[in-house]
This record gives structure tokens, sequence and C-alpha cells, in this order.
């Protein structure tokens, strides 16, 4: 059935895996751009994006793929036979002998410039599919089994080339395993009516497709929604608590990249996704301090829906801090992974100091989609800066090398200056133990690592129970999904699921020109981000506030047929329904 579904996608005789403008680097150190195509086991090399003027042919199948580092701009990768021998096949795809004129061009080897990171990173996946086909081949003693591989004989040979991969690939235990340095990997294994899915899912990809819009199959989901998720950087928010203390500018940057820190070692077993929002849907819930008897309040709306954008607002008002964002999802796919970018940034207001931070966010990226191990990484450079004492802090998550060990999975390098002086640099691996180094004495202490003694220390969670809460609310909205993937019944739970985008799409329709008005929050222009509209609004005001909180610890909701108000304490979760999920 698997091989049926993926061969029906792949009858066309001309197989591309990916084609687009490199830069190639010649004998003489000057770069030529030139028109690329991918396929099974072989990469053309053309002058125009025609098929006139053939330069030459390079075989796969005698290759190895590294990254190449470079100072300037873009991103290089490098084709090279391990005993330098050619690379090129004699003849052109039409039996030419002899190429268009270009720079003399290496015979062992050349090295690519894709213009961003990201076209480099698609083109290495990319690669290493068509690299996987090419060893293949070497295999293949059989023809035209299991599928009809009628055609050119350039097609069929890529067909028997993927059939084989398939059939590899579907033999083998299939593991989806997140990396995670210094403590056990998180290991799923997928069922075989779930390799069926992924396959159908693959039939609506290309390489650098935009998935926001791609209907992904219920067994990846994680059952929550993605403003359930953006709250777990809260779990440690007492540390923002004490950030607000600090007496020196430099002593709080530690301390608010402490709190960052803190919310990316919370992590599902397996990979998984959580569900994407649907327009007009929000979560709220709030953490109680023991210490400081306050308590931190979350709310988060999805207040666009193509593109995808969640707004979200976060109030401690007792110990000082309050924090607005949103959150601009996209994601990216790539041949054999795919990348998750979190476009956005949140602001972090220190409410005595009149000090504001503003941070932003790394991606994810998958890889193994196709063939090997599926894992999941962060990466990109993050930025941490206080306009007002000029501290300034640049994180990089760094993703595996290609040819990196275990140890280079999940490190992270930054730096904390003020100004243009560099008061300490921060190494180590986001998921345990983070360093950092005085510059001017070279003393190091551990800044972040969530050990068991750490873990104990979260903070418990509340939110109001399901039959409590607002149609709209997020764990109301979506508890049929989520009983039917706890149940392991995916059908039932695609099923669920297509209700509510039906739903949506179907709101759309009748809304139609019509824009969308989010209830919680409004959409600055001059400043192009989205803003709380009820900061300054008294919690006792239900005409303005459809869903209010903070002032003296209340929460007031506003319902059609009636009003209810959540008083916050620390006895709050024994007098009101409310649901605790801090463990």
């Amino acid at each position: 059935m698997v091989a049926k579904e993926l061969f029906s996608a792949l009858k066309d005789p001309s197989v591309v895996i990916m084609s687009n403008w490199l830069k190639i680097r010649g004998t003489l150190k000057s770069w030529t751009k030139l028109w690329c195509i991918l396929k099974p086991g072989i990469l053309l090399i053309y002058k125009t994006p025609g098929s006139d003027h053939w330069v030459g042919t390079i075989l796969l199948n005698a290759c190895k793929l590294i990254e190449r580092p470079s100072k300037k701009d873009g991103f290089c990768f490098k084709l090279y036979h391990p005993l330098d021998k050619s690379i090129w096949a004699m003849k052109g795809p039409k039996g030419e002998s002899v190429g268009s004129i270009t720079q003399p061009l290496p015979s062992n080897y050349l090295i690519f410039r894709a213009a961003s990171e990201s076209d480099g990173r698609c083109w290495m996946d990319a690669l290493e599919l068509a690299l996987s086909c090419s060893s293949l081949s070497k295999m293949s003693a059989k023809s035209g089994r299991d599928g009809d591989l009628s055609g050119s004989s350039e097609s069929s040979h890529i067909l028997q080339l993927l059939q084989i991969s398939l059939h590899q690939h579907t033999a083998e235990r299939v593991h989806i395993r997140c990396n995670a340095a210094g403590e056990a990997s998180q290991v799923e294994t997928v069922s075989e009516e779930n390799k069926g899915l992924i396959w159908t899912l693959l039939k609506q990809l290309r390489p650098g497709m935009d998935l926001s819009k791609v209907v992904l199959p219920t067994f990846i989901l994680e059952p929550r929604s993605f403003l359930d998720k953006l709250s777990d950087y809260y779990y440690h928010a007492d540390l923002l608590s004490q950030a607000v203390m600090e007496e020196s500018p430099y002593s709080r940057m530690k301390q608010v990249l402490r709190w960052y820190l803190s919310g990316f070692y919370k992590k599902p077993k397996g990979l998984k996704k959580p569900y994407n929002p649907i327009l007009g849907e929000m979560f709220r819930c709030c953490w109680l301090h023991p210490q400081t008897d306050s308590c931190t309040f979350y709310i988060a709306e999805q207040v666009s829906h193509h593109p995808p954008v969640s707004a979200f607002y976060i109030s401690n008002r007792k110990d000082g801090f309050c924090i607005t964002g949103s959150i601009l999802a996209k994601s990216k796919f790539y041949g054999n992974s795919l990348s998750a970018i979190l476009d956005g940034k949140a602001r972090l207001l220190f409410l005595t100091r009149d000090e504001e931070y503003i941070i932003t966010m790394p991606y994810a990226h998958c890889k193994g989609i196709l063939y090997g191990t599926m894992t999941l990484e962060l990466g990109g450079k993050i930025t941490i800066e206080c306009e007002k004492t000029q501290c300034y802090t640049e994180i990089e998550y760094k993703l595996k090398p290609f040819l990196g060990s275990s140890c280079n999975v999940n490190q992270i390098s930054g730096k904390i200056r003020m100004g243009e002086d560099v008061l300490a640099t921060v190494d180590g691996h986001w998921d345990s133990k983070v360093h950092l180094t005085e510059k001017r004495t070279g003393q190091q202490e551990v800044l972040w690592n969530p050990g068991p003694d750490i873990r104990r220390q979260r903070l418990k969670r509340q939110v109001v129970q399901v039959d409590q809460q607002e149609a709209f609310e997020s764990e109301r909205l979506w508890q049929h999904v989520t009983r039917a993937i706890s149940d392991k019944d995916q059908m039932r739970a695609t099923q669920e699921k297509f209700v509510l985008e039906e739903a949506q799409r179907q709101e759309a329709r009748e809304r139609a020109e019509r824009p969308w008005n989010p209830r919680l929050f409004t959409f600055n222009t001059d400043t192009n981000e989205w803003h709380y509209k009820y900061t300054d609004t008294k919690p006792w005001d239900p005409e303005r506030c459809l869903l209010q909180f903070e002032k003296d610890g209340v929460i007031q909701t506003k319902e059609k047929s009636r009003r209810r108000s959540f008083s916050y304490s620390q006895n709050w979760a024994a007098q009101q329904k409310v649901s605790p999920t801090g463990s």
C-alpha cells in the first residue's frame, strides 16, 4: 500500500528533487553563478534554466558531502571524491561530449555557495537524499517489482531507486528521537499504519514549501495547543521576580538569561508538534509564587490565521514585571528536514525600574524525515537587549555539524556585553548544563542546569477546569481531539480535528472580506506589534473586559449567560474548580 502511494506521485519521467541558482567556485578561486538541477544520483549544471547550455554532470555515487564554513554571506558546502578522482560524467544528458564554456572547474571536488543558510540547508538535505538514492542503485538487481515502471529508461531507473529506498526504509524499525545531551534520548516507535500516513503526507510536499497550509497527521501532534506550549517559559517565572531585585544591570541580565534558558528543557516524549490554534482561540493559566505570595498570570489568543500569529501577555505586578509579544509561526520543508521558525519578539518590562528587554527566539530544525533517524535541534542566534542599560546578550544555538559527534548536540555559546565591552561568555548545552565565565576575572559559574533539584522547584501551574472554560478556550476547544489521541484512536482524532478545521473554514467563508477583530489584543500599525487591550482596565469592569485579570489577584470573566470571578491566592486551587498541571 505504501509503495503504491509513493509511486502514484512519482510517475513523471523527469523527477527533480530540487533546482535553483548556486554559485560554484572555479580553479581560479572566482565564483560563477550556474543553474543546478538535482536528480536522484546526479547533479546537472547549466548556464541558464533552459536545457540548451549544459556545463557538466556530477555523478553523486562517487561523492561525499560536507558543510564548508564561510566568513562571507551565504552558506557553503562541498562535494568531493574521497580518493581525489574525477566526479564528472563523460557525457551530458543528451549525449553531449563537450559542455558550455565557463571558467575552469576542479575535477575532483566542487564548492557551492547558496544565497542564505536556509537555502544551503535545503540543498544539503536534498543532496543527502540524492546521495542515498545513488548508493542504493548499486544494490539494484531487479526492475519493475511492485509497481508500474513503464516509461523512459531514465524514469524507470529513478523509480527503481526510490522503490528500493522505500522497501529498505519501511523494513527498518523506524524511530523518532529528540537528542538530549546529558540525559537519555526520547524514543518513539512509529506504527506500520503511521508510516503509510507519513508517505501520504510527503506526496503534498516540495523542497522549500511553506507548511502553514498542510494538514498534518494526528499521530505526530502533541495533544495541546501552541498557545499552551508557549506557557512553558513561565514554570520558572520566579527567576524574573528575583531579577527585578538585583542591583546591577549586569546581574539583572544574567538572571533574565537564566530564566530564558529555563523555557527549553521541558519537552514531550518523542518528536511532537502542538495543535495549530484556531482563529480566536484563547488560553489562560497562572503560577503561584510561594516565596513572594504573588501570582504570574498568562493569557494568549490566536489573532490571525493566515499568517498564523499568536499574541500573548504575562503579568505579575506585585513582583514588578510583565511581558507582551506575538509569534508568527512559519515552517519550511527542505526535503529530508524541515524548520519551524518563530518570527517575532517579546518585550519584558521591569515595572519599578522602567527597563525593557527585547527578546527573540531560535528556530527548530527537524531532520531525518525521509531516511535515517528523525532528530530535533534548535538553531539560530537570539538576542536579549536592554536599551536603557546598554546591556546586550547574544546566544547562538548550534545545529550538530555534518560530521559531528553526540557531544556536539544542543550546544550553545554567546556573550553578555555592556556597550562594546564583553562582560562574560556563555557556553554549554541548552538542555543540560550552561556555564558563564566572567571576562575580567576568568571565574566560571554554572548559569543553568535543569537537574532534579531545579525540576522540583518548578512553579505549580493552575488552569480553569475544562467544563468551566469558554467554548474557544484551548483545552475545551480541542478536548475531543486530545481524548482520541490519548486513546490512541488516530482515525477518531483525525475526524475530530477535521470538524474543527472545517468549522474554521466555514466561518472564514461567512466572514468573507470582513477583517477579524480579536477579543483581547489590538494591532498597533505604528509599531507593527500586537498589544493586550486591558493592561490598565479595572478587573471589575465587565462592559470593557471580556477576560481580564491581574489587579488584586482577580480574574474576571464575562459570558453571555453569567459572570464568574476567580480569586487567585495561595488557597486558590482549593477554593475554586481548577486543575493543577505543574507536575
